[in-house]
């Protein structure tokens, strides 16, 4: 290896590194406002999770998967909202060894009000709605998912 491509390489490692740094520090931000907002509607930072994924009737797979965790954790976090009778669990029209999960008409609204207080001071505001598309379409390309 020469020189002139030892420094190349040198050069692209401190690059990605810096860039790691980067979407982790912004991650960080991202789940340290997510639990400093749920915590003011009396939430844990999955439960808003949760709350926030479940944009309509899906089962605890599709849950998990949107959450990006294991079905077991999600299934935590799902218990613990149905007994503050946020969500239900229905059978599912199609999968008898399914269910689904539904919000109840309080975690109907208590999700809005989380939307809402995700959306104040979040770390992607400083960011125009086209630039989050452009980060959004990058972090897309970069991530890769099985």
């Amino acid at each position: 290896m020469t020189n002139r491509e030892s420094r190349r390489r040198e050069s692209s490692a401190v690059a990605e590194r810096e860039l790691c740094g980067l979407v982790n520090g912004m991650a960080h931000q991202i789940a340290e406002h997510v639990r400093v907002r749920a915590a003011t509607l009396g939430l844990t930072a999955p439960q808003a999770t949760a709350l926030r994924e479940l944009t309509g009737p899906m089962t605890m797979r599709e849950l998990a998967e949107r959450m990006s965790c294991e079905p077991s954790n999600a299934t935590f976090v799902v218990d613990k909202l149905e007994k503050q009778s946020l969500i239900e669990r229905h059978p599912h029209p199609t999968d008898r060894r399914a269910k689904q999960l539904i919000l109840t008409d309080e975690g109907a609204e208590l999700r809005e009000r989380l939307l809402d207080l995700l959306t104040q001071d979040s770390p992607l505001a400083g960011l125009t709605q086209d630039e989050q598309r452009t980060l959004q379409g990058l972090l897309e390309r970069a991530v890769v998912r099985p």
